[in-house]
């Protein structure tokens, strides 16, 4: 057992490390090909550039909003759906504002033309025309601010909680699977032949039931595990006694019993081989797998 524990801490790193690659590429792999919304945001752009009183009144504005709606449009993993929200919620915001810019400048023309006429009419619509067009790219300028502080907290919050969420397996000792994650209990939890819980399993159980408290929403597969020792039917007893006893000491640490499932795998599953004292302790085991959440 201590040659296999030892293996499983100095491996464990390194498995989960390449199992999460594994998930984020997968997601990758069936990314959309465009966010929902990009084309509209560009078509707003395109007609903003196509329009010969505004095009040249708002140059910097408008390659400001052609470099947000580039970004906006670059696809991304459904994972990342919220980003991909944000960046297209700038975008729109960046095109605004350049329209509103293009047009206060228009106006700002329009007025001083104006003001060589007797027309004051006319010139009292375009002074109103242009503070509503100022008023129009403050509140877009100040939308689009807003956004990119949400989006920068946001990262920063998802960055945070996956950092917690390695050190709690790090410190369970546990491998993240596609299965999700997984714990592996020796057989220092139960004595020979015995599906009584040793007094010295509780430390090991505790650490599992702190970290099923700060997930509650996902649930526990408890599977039981024997060399080949004994008849088949003795093993598969054996190990589904001992999967229930885990099962009923989670319940009693207060973990619900909705979220909990377990079976007796007997001997149909050895991780080592059966023919050296030592492989036969490796196969002697509880496995928990503290399944993925569902989307």
């Amino acid at each position: 057992m201590k040659t296999f524990t030892t293996q499983y801490i100095k491996h464990g790193t390194v498995f989960a490390g390449l199992a999460f690659l594994s998930l984020v590429i997968t997601s990758c792999a069936v990314a959309p090909a465009s966010p929902e919304g990009a084309t509209q945001v560009r078509s707003k752009l395109t007609a903003l550039q196509n329009d010969p009183d505004l095009a040249d009144r708002a140059r910097v504005e408008i390659r400001e909003a052609e470099a947000a709606v580039r970004i906006a449009e670059q696809p991304l993993p459904e994972a990342d759906a919220a980003l991909a929200s944000h960046r297209l919620y700038i975008a729109d915001r960046k095109v605004a504002i350049a329209e509103a810019r293009a047009a206060t400048r228009y106006a700002e023309d329009q007025r001083a033309q104006l003001g060589e006429e007797r027309d004051e009419a006319r010139l009292e619509a375009r002074t109103r025309e242009v503070g509503k067009a100022r008023a129009d790219a403050s509140r877009a300028r100040s939308a689009a601010e807003a956004a990119q502080i949400s989006e920068q907290e946001g990262v920063a919050v998802a960055a945070r909680q996956a950092e917690e969420y390695q050190r709690r397996i790090d410190a369970l000792q546990a491998e993240i699977t596609d299965r999700g994650v997984v714990l592996t209990l020796g057989d220092v939890l139960f004595a020979t032949g015995s599906a009584e819980l040793q007094a010295g399993a509780n430390s090991n159980l505790n650490k599992l039931v702190n970290f099923l408290r700060q997930y509650p929403e996902r649930r526990v597969q408890i599977e039981g595990h024997t060399d080949n020792v004994g008849s088949t039917e003795y093993n598969q007893g054996l190990s589904q006694r001992r999967a229930d006893s885990v099962r009923y000491y989670l319940e009693q640490q207060g973990i619900a019993s909705q979220r909990l499932s377990a079976s007796g795998i007997g001997m149909d599953r050895p991780v080592a081989n059966n023919d050296t004292a030592t492989g036969r302790q490796q196969n002697r085991r509880v496995e928990i797998v503290i399944e993925n959440p569902q989307p």
